[in-house]
């Protein structure tokens, strides 16, 4: 495994690394001025149209899709590095980039799953950055992390279907750039294959039956930067047959695929909102006394500061192995360090989250630094993509196998 990275990975980190320093970061605190004064706060303060304008200019942009021809035709051990970066502002840098979730994943079902029509649609505006989307798979009712447990019908009349369901934290949908669901529902619920029950179908905002019912909180915040988390009813939406991606039945494959790659990018950014962390911890550890000496004197404040290190270091070569292998053998083939990195790097993340916020004592819970609510963000996805549980008993279950 050679994790060198090639010349044209180097001049993208080198040009994102200083958008991130030119504009990125600057236009943090302009942002956040900007939502206060705006009518609602699911609208897109201006300042991110800017950002996404000048990604443009310099070649930043749908970097995450691998195909040479919606994308930048990057594999994913060079787009790692540069999920990264963008973890370090996550609340501008991936949607500045198109490269925001849940967007990525519908844009790379649609390109691998989509018709010709679906992409012309869907696919060419969602490229262009001027719409988004979200995707409808998780339910209140049922333990969605078990994607067989859904309820959401979606039953074929004549040249329709229609759908009947509740979704809940639905990423993105309270955008009101939010023009299409991605949804999962089952077209066979009775079927003999439980894997096999699922489809998906795209079906527009203004659809009637579609109701957005309100923003779900996590941890307390409503996630304005990206589009918050909704609950969307489905009453009788009816979409043409021309809308199901791919064919009925083949919704449960399709949700691996676009996982995989899913669960990757949230690593890396993950990894890159630890780095942000360590910076933060020891500015203020160099720039705060205590007790008559400079809180990096602490022995405490300096063992979780190299504690930080060593575990980003760690998690950095975990994840690019994962990216390396992928890129080799697939995400099949990936599978176990698919698993590996979705286990270890959020857990790992949110502690160094949490001892950066200690070391900024009452700063640290509050609105003047970013690290409470990239604490929630790092926190929530524990749950998302599946929760540690899960990928931790399909793990067990692999290494077992060896000794049966």
């Amino acid at each position: 495994m050679d994790f060198g990275f090639d010349a044209r990975t180097e001049e993208l980190r080198g040009a994102l690394l200083a958008f991130m320093d030119e504009h990125v970061h600057p236009a943090e605190a302009v942002a956040h001025e900007q939502r206060e004064k705006l009518a609602s706060p699911w609208e897109v303060p201006p300042v991110v149209e800017e950002l996404k304008a000048e990604a443009r200019r310099r070649g930043l942009w749908n970097l995450f899709l691998p195909d040479e021809e919606h994308g930048a035709g990057l594999t994913n051990l060079q787009y790692a590095p540069l999920a990264e970066i963008t973890g370090r502002s996550p609340q501008l840098a991936p949607t500045a980039l198109n490269c925001a979730a849940p967007d990525t994943g519908n844009m790379e079902v649609l390109a691998q799953f989509g018709s010709a029509e679906q992409r012309e649609r869907w696919l060419r505006p969602l490229l262009a950055g001027e719409i988004r989307s979200a995707f409808a798979m998780t339910e209140p009712e049922v333990a969605s992390s078990d994607a067989t447990n859904v309820r959401t019908h979606i039953a074929r009349e004549g040249d329709e279907y229609v759908v009947n369901g509740r979704k809940w934290y639905i990423s993105g949908a309270m955008n009101p750039d939010c023009k299409v669901f991605i949804v999962m529902g089952k077209t066979d619920p009775d079927g003999a294959d439980v894997r096999r029950q699922q489809s998906m179908v795209l079906v527009p905002r203004d659809t009637p039956g579609v109701e957005v019912r309100r923003a779900m909180q996590v941890y307390g915040y409503e996630d304005h930067w990206h589009g918050g988390h909704a609950e969307v009813v489905f009453d009788d939406a009816r979409v043409p047959v021309s809308n199901l991606i791919g064919e009925e039945g083949g919704g449960f494959a399709i949700a691996q695929a676009r996982l995989g790659p899913g669960r990757i990018h949230h690593c890396m950014r993950l990894i890159g909102m630890a780095e942000r962390a360590i910076e933060l911890m020891c500015r203020r550890a160099v720039s705060r006394t205590a007790f008559g000496k400079p809180i990096a004197q602490q022995g405490v404040v300096q063992e979780w500061i190299a504690d930080a290190r060593v575990t980003v270091e760690q998690l950095r070569l975990l994840v690019l192995k994962t990216a390396w292998l992928m890129d080799t053998v697939g995400n099949r083939g990936a599978h176990t360090e698919i698993q590996a990195i979705k286990i270890a790097t959020p857990r790992a993340v949110v502690d160094i989250l949490d001892k950066a916020v200690q070391v900024h004592g009452a700063g640290g819970v509050s609105q003047d630094f970013p690290l409470a609510e990239l604490w929630a963000g790092a926190r929530t996805l524990r749950l998302a993509d599946g929760p540690d549980e899960v990928h931790q008993r399909s793990l067990a279950r692999r290494e077992l196998k060896k000794y049966l």
